[in-house]
């Protein structure tokens, strides 16, 4: 097991933590030049000599690694170790395409149980905690995930896996679960479920933790107003471990993330040029010590940012901001990049609104239009509510929508992922 993350904070200056990076970064490139033929491909056709790269400072002359470049026609192509040294599989949902197939081995199992144990205890989850695991099992990393990180940790786990919502709200009763952990969308459903039927008062939930989709301001609030609970988003992607590689704290300014097993850098998802700290852009990943199937400047399309500023948690782990969106999956409207994260904002911004929207993008006549139909908030209902979001998105986003206010839980929910923008444009 690496002894990583046991380190004092003084032991986490950037200047060391770069220097320890990049004695990573060579033995990394070590491996994968001489056990990835991936890699060994990748790097010569770029015209790159191994030799050059000596250190974090010269990883921008590496080239990036796409999600397609892993959709291999033999499963395991992208295998770095010898057979025998992979004791499990995971791979996507192949949702957008065939499915990326990845393989671990058994350090990169314990490594990534590291990961989600200090997530867990960000998060406050003790030994103590009964922990109710509702994201699914099998191929997708999310529950066994949290399962072994759990486990790690002592914490009693209650593996439910997805759905079947009356059996959850029965065991989370009767077991007196205390901590939830799933998608925020599903985490909605169950905090409205369980206000519905008026079993508040038999729910001993205190923490909850959620991932695998972008979730705002609004909806953390909603979910802790119902539940008397605190959340927590945690982040990952199947292709680099699964969830747990980062985390917000209790001061929620970001997402903690763990220097010793990755490098992250945000650039700019048009040209491919680093960003500077605080611009917004893509996240890229390169898994310093993954053995299985590691990724050299892994383009998540996940759109945020470094933050450098120290957290006022004091804990040594630096940080990125809240995921705003997705850089594939950014609606241009008449020539502005809108991403989820800045309607969040605007929203969350506009008093007398819920958590849950629909943004639709259509044209008409050849003019785009958007529709973004939002929930009103039945604690603290606002008769000026649509005008003011419809103003406050010409003002930040610099769009004109038009803006439909609708009863609260009219808009449907899930117990997977919620799908917020539908664009409409491309369709006969």
């Amino acid at each position: 097991m690496r002894q990583a993350l046991g380190l004092e904070r003084e032991q986490y200056a950037p200047v060391l933590v770069r220097e320890k990076q990049s004695v990573k970064l060579r033995q990394l490139l070590d491996r994968v030049r001489e056990h990835s033929s991936f890699y060994q491909k990748k790097i010569s056709a770029a015209g790159i000599r191994w030799e050059d790269i000596r250190s974090v400072d010269d990883i921008k002359h590496l080239p990036f690694t796409d999600k397609e470049e892993l959709r291999q026609d033999e499963a395991l192509a992208l295998c770095a170790v010898p057979e025998e040294e992979i004791v499990r599989i995971h791979s996507t949902s192949g949702t957008t395409g065939k499915s990326v197939v990845v393989p671990y081995t058994q350090q990169d199992v314990e490594d990534w149980g590291e990961m989600m144990v200090s997530c867990l205890q960000i998060a406050g989850v003790t030994n103590k905690d009964r922990v109710q695991v509702t994201p699914g099992y099998g191929l997708w990393t999310a529950g066994i995930g949290f399962q072994n990180g759990c486990e790690k940790l002592g914490a009693m786990v209650i593996p439910m896996g997805p759905g079947n919502t009356d059996k959850q709200l029965a065991m989370m009763q009767d077991l007196r679960a205390t901590v939830l952990i799933g998608t925020a969308s599903y985490g909605l459903l169950l905090a409205e479920e369980a206000m519905q039927r008026n079993i508040l008062d038999k729910i001993h939930l205190r923490r909850a933790v959620f991932g695998s989709e972008r979730w705002g301001d609004n909806m953390r609030q909603r979910m802790e107003d119902i539940l008397g609970i605190e959340s927590y988003d945690i982040y990952g992607l199947t292709e680099v471990y699964g969830p747990g590689i980062g985390i917000d704290c209790e001061y929620h300014t970001g997402i903690h993330y763990f220097p010793d097993y990755l490098y992250f850098e945000v650039i700019d998802p048009e040209t491919g040029e680093l960003l500077p700290d605080g611009q917004v852009g893509e996240l890229v990943i390169t898994t310093l010590v993954k053995e299985g199937m590691p990724l050299i400047r892994y383009r998540t399309h996940d759109l945020t940012y470094i933050k450098r500023e120290s957290c006022e948690c004091g804990r040594p782990y630096p940080q990125i901001g809240r995921i705003l969106g997705r850089s594939d999956d950014t609606v241009k409207i008449k020539g502005v990049n809108v991403y989820q994260g800045q309607l969040e904002d605007v929203i969350r911004m506009t008093p007398g609104l819920s958590s849950e929207y629909q943004m639709i993008v259509n044209r008409e006549s050849g003019k785009d239009t958007v529709l973004v139909r939002i929930e009103e908030d039945p604690k603290r209902p606002n008769s000026k509510a649509g005008k003011e979001l419809q103003h406050n998105i010409k003002t930040v986003i610099n769009i004109i929508a038009d803006v439909e206010v609708v009863p609260y839980r009219t808009l449907p929910r899930s117990e997977k992922k919620s799908k917020r923008v539908y664009d409409r444009r491309n369709l006969d």
